[in-house]
C-alpha cells in the first residue's frame, strides 16, 4: 500500500468544557499508529478557538497546538469536534459555526465525537447525512435538527467524508477505523492491542445506555398502569389486561400510549421487561432464568427481544459484566 510521505494532520477541536477522553483518546490512537507504523504517519494536534489553556469538564486543562483564526483557513487532513457535557443545552459560537461550515468540508475527512455532533449539526453540514452521537443527546439532536439522520445504536458512522462517533470511548473506535483506512488492518490491530480495544467492538452503544424508557410518564391513569407493570413483570400485561385494569377500551388505551408515550403498550411492556432482565444479568443471573423472571414466554423470544433492543445477546451482555466484576 502506498502512503504519502508527509504526515496527515489530525485536528481535534476542544471547546471550553470539553470531555478530555474525547480529545485524548483519538489522539493517543493516532500517536500509537505512528509508533506501530515506524514513521510519522500522523501529526495529531489539539485545536481551540482561544489562546491559552482550555478547561475541560473534569477541570483538567489542555494547551492547544492550533488556535483558529476565523478570518483565515487552517488545513487539516482530518478534523474532529470533541464533545462536552453541556453541548446539549448551549448554542455554539456563531463565528465558529460559520468557520466550520466553510472550512470543515475542505478536509479529507471531518466529523465529531460524542456530543460534538451538536456543534457540527448547527452548521447544516449534517443535513440529510447519517450520523451518530452519544445516546443521551441523540433524541435532543434529532429534534433540534430534524434533517439529520441519527443512528442511535451505532458506535461510529461513515457517510462519505463525514465520520461521527458515539459517546466518549467510541472516539477510540472511530480513530481505529481511520487508522485502518489509512494504514491497513495489520497496523490497526497492532494499535488495538496496545490500547486494549477492538478494531470492531461487539454490539452497539445501547448496551451501555440507561435511557429510562420504562419510567412512568403521561397522564396519571397511564402512570398508574406503568407503575403496576414495573412492579409486576410476570403478570399478564396484554393490551386487553391493561385496558381492563385502566377501565378503558383496548383501542383507547393503545391510542393514549401512542399519543403520550410514543410507543405501543406492548413495546413499552417489553422495554420494562428488558430493563429488569438487564439488572438480573448484571447481577449474574443466567439468561434462561432472567427470561422466566421477567415474563418472557421462552428463551428464544427473550433473546430476540434483548438483541433487538440492546444490540448484543443476553449471554454476551452477562459476560461483559462478569469480566468487569473479575477485574
Amino acid at each position: 500500500m502506498r502512503h504519502a510521505s508527509a504526515p496527515k494532520t489530525v485536528g481535534v477541536l476542544a471547546l471550553p468544557g470539553v470531555q478530555m477522553l474525547d480529545v485524548a483518546g483519538p489522539l493517543d490512537v493516532f500517536a500509537e499508529a505512528n509508533v506501530q507504523s515506524g514513521r510519522q504517519a500522523y501529526a495529531p494536534c489539539v485545536v481551540s478557538t482561544v489562546a491559552g489553556p482550555v478547561v475541560s469538564s473534569s477541570g483538567l486543562r489542555v494547551i492547544p497546538d492550533v488556535v483558529l483564526r476565523f478570518d483565515a483557513p487552517a488545513t487539516f487532513d482530518t478534523l474532529l469536534i470533541a464533545g462536552a457535557p453541556h453541548f446539549g443545552e448551549s448554542r455554539a459560537d456563531e463565528a465558529l459555526i460559520n468557520w466550520l461550515r466553510e472550512h470543515a468540508p475542505r478536509s479529507r475527512r471531518f466529523g465529531s465525537v460524542c456530543s460534538g455532533a451538536m456543534v457540527l449539526a448547527a452548521t447544516g453540514l449534517l443535513d440529510g447525512r447519517r450520523i451518530t452521537t452519544h445516546w443521551a443527546v441523540a433524541e435532543q439532536l434529532a429534534k433540534r435538527f430534524p434533517e439529520v439522520r441519527v443512528e442511535v445504536d451505532a458506535l461510529y458512522v461513515r457517510d462519505g467524508a463525514l465520520r461521527t462517533a458515539a459517546g466518549v470511548t467510541a472516539g477510540l473506535d472511530l480513530a481505529l477505523t481511520l487508522v485502518e483506512e489509512d494504514l491497513g488492518r495489520d497496523i490497526a490491530k497492532k494499535v488495538e492491542s496496545l490500547v486494549v480495544m477492538f478494531v470492531k467492538r461487539p454490539g452497539g452503544q445501547l448496551q451501555f445506555s440507561r435511557r429510562g424508557e420504562a419510567n412512568p410518564v403521561g397522564r396519571s391513569a397511564l402512570q398508574e398502569i406503568q407503575r403496576w407493570v414495573i412492579a409486576n413483570p410476570l403478570a399478564d400485561s396484554s393490551l386487553a389486561a391493561l385496558a381492563a385494569r385502566a377501565g378503558l377500551s383496548p383501542r383507547h388505551l393503545a391510542r393514549l400510549f401512542r399519543q403520550e408515550i410514543g410507543v405501543t403498550p406492548s413495546a413499552w411492556v417489553e422495554s420494562v421487561r428488558i430493563d429488569a432482565a438487564r439488572q438480573l444479568l448484571e447481577n449474574g443471573e443466567r439468561p434462561k432464568q432472567a427470561a422466566a423472571a421477567c415474563g418472557f414466554s421462552d428463551i428464544d423470544t427473550f433473546r430476540r427481544a434483548f438483541q433487538r433492543r440492546v444490540g448484543v445477546t443476553p449471554s454476551e451482555y452477562r459476560r461483559r459484566y462478569q469480566l468487569v466484576d473479575a477485574a
